[in-house]
């Protein structure tokens, strides 16, 4: 049943009757002509915007899963934008976001009575609320409020968007499939533009920054955003491969997506592809519990090292040594050398928000300030050639992002959110029998992994590219199990593996 159907065809019924179309082409070219008029006496052009978003508003009303879609196909193309009195967001998908939270609300306001709680009260959607209230509460003691209240009002679109109505609106495999190509039809598009405009300049390693607009911000941004997709290009096969062509374009779309990675340069890329193949091993052998222990007992070990006696200022670069470098091969080699200048900077962050973690270690300086506070905390030993960051960029690794920000307690809850997803994951995905759901939950769960590695040396949370996957694969998760139980109600067990 469409969901506009759903919303009991709310803002449709005094379009009924055979003078409908009549009436919505009038009222359309009145606020055209309105707008042209506004326009031309004002001299600002974004009169004219106005009857389409309006229209949007109107079609959003009727069905809002068509701009959902709009939304999904949107974001490999959204562009970053700076707004009159220093806003910034990313267009049209922010925009697209903010409507579908007014729109979300509204309809599950709406519909209350009617909707099953066991999805408010899962535990992924408590930790998620408890995540939320914290963020909040950490805002009203930050040493800017004002940023981090911005910051709060963009991770709750950000959550009501990709986490609930992504939940609720990609519930079975029809609506997978318009997602999956949609998706697939943005990101090849995207990456074919800059793999053109790369082999332009003989896919440079050193020029590599100069391909990537304008929709991408950066190399990094665009190397993740494709291995974050590319676990359902690869459970989406089934979809395609029923056919000789089936199977060349599927191949084909998967080896523009591999040469987007391999001359994207980017590290974290290649090594979060080997991750997710081993993450796959360790879901299906049911280890994700014992390998979650594992990585947390190695992180505190490393940390607790490099604190113990100061051990990490010998980790200090050479200033005069620690620089750029033109080829791949020698970023590389500088790496494991502590010689590159976007590791060592990275490392000069994170010496600087660990001061200032042991300064606020509850409460932290608040959401989304970590920017305004780090460089009088930094340590000189450290300093780089680009630490006076013209770029106004983060700390580089969205966990100690988390503990400088919102103190130790936020980094808990964000860990145990992170971690409890792929254990219930891995649950839910081996009670599964039921073929694309078992497929989208290994695919949720590997691109979550995918996520979890890339935040390791990046902050993209509240980035589109990410943010919108890292939201939905953990709603899409939320809702195989609940359609599971569903089926398991109505004592239909075909979707269900023997549980061990």
């Amino acid at each position: 049943m469409e969901v506009g159907k759903k919303m009991d065809n709310f803002g449709a019924r005094w379009l009924s009757g055979n003078d409908s179309a009549t009436i919505i082409f009038s009222i359309f070219t009145s606020l055209l002509i309105i707008s042209a008029l506004l326009a031309g006496m004002t001299g600002e052009l974004i009169w004219m915007a106005a009857p389409f978003g309006l229209l949007l508003l109107w079609v959003s009303l009727l069905d809002f899963r068509k701009i959902y879609y709009l939304l999904l196909f949107s974001i490999p193309f959204s562009i970053e934008m700076t707004l009159p009195g220093g806003f910034g967001t990313d267009f049209p998908s922010e925009p697209l976001m903010l409507l579908l939270t007014g729109l979300s609300l509204l309809f599950f306001l709406i519909k209350a009575p009617k909707l099953k709680g066991n999805f408010f009260r899962h535990p992924i959607t408590v930790l998620l609320f408890i995540h939320l209230v914290w963020i909040f509460f950490t805002s009203l003691t930050s040493s800017q409020p004002v940023v981090s209240f911005k910051f709060f009002a963009a991770k709750l679109w950000y959550v009501v968007t990709f986490y609930f109505l992504g939940s609720y609106l990609l519930k079975d495999e029809r609506s997978l499939r318009h997602f999956f190509w949609l998706w697939v039809i943005a990101i090849t598009t995207t990456v074919v533009v800059v793999l053109v405009r790369h082999a332009g300049i003989g896919f440079s390693f050193k020029e590599v920054h100069t391909v990537m607009g304008p929709f991408f911000r950066n190399h990094v941004m665009y190397a993740s955003i494709i291995v974050v997709f590319l676990p359902f290009l690869w459970y989406a096969r089934g979809w395609i491969l029923n056919k000789w062509y089936g199977v060349a374009f599927w191949l084909g779309i998967m080896v523009i997506l591999l040469l987007g990675v391999q001359y994207s340069y980017t590290r974290a890329a290649y090594i979060s592809i080997f991750i997710a193949i081993g993450a796959w091993q360790v879901i299906r052998w049911r280890l994700v519990l014992p390998a979650i222990f594992v990585s947390f007992a190695v992180a505190v070990f490393i940390v607790a090292n490099l604190a113990y006696k100061n051990t990490f200022l010998d980790f200090a670069p050479k200033y005069e040594r620690t620089v750029s470098h033109t080829r791949f091969s020698n970023l590389v080699e500088a790496t494991y050398k502590l010689e590159d200048i976007s590791t060592m900077e990275r490392v000069y962050r994170w010496v600087a928000g660990a001061v200032m973690l042991s300064e606020k270690p509850v409460l932290g300086f608040g959401p989304g300030n970590f920017f305004f506070f780090y460089k009088s905390y930094s340590v000189l030993r450290f300093k780089t050639y680009v630490s006076d960051n013209p770029d106004n960029s983060g700390i580089h690794n969205y966990y100690l992002m988390t503990a400088t920000e919102q103190g130790i307690p936020g980094l808990l809850v964000f860990l145990a959110l992170c971690f409890y997803t792929l254990i219930r994951g891995e649950r839910v995905y081996h009670a599964t029998s039921e073929g694309w759901r078992k497929r989208t939950l290994m695919a949720s769960m590997l691109s979550m992994v995918i996520i979890f590695a890339l935040l390791l040396i990046n902050d993209m949370v509240e980035t589109d590219k990410v943010g919108a996957f890292f939201f939905l694969n953990m709603g899409l998760i939320v809702r195989m199990e609940m359609l599971n139980e569903a089926d398991k109600k109505k004592g239909d067990v075909k979707h269900f593996a023997k549980i061990e």
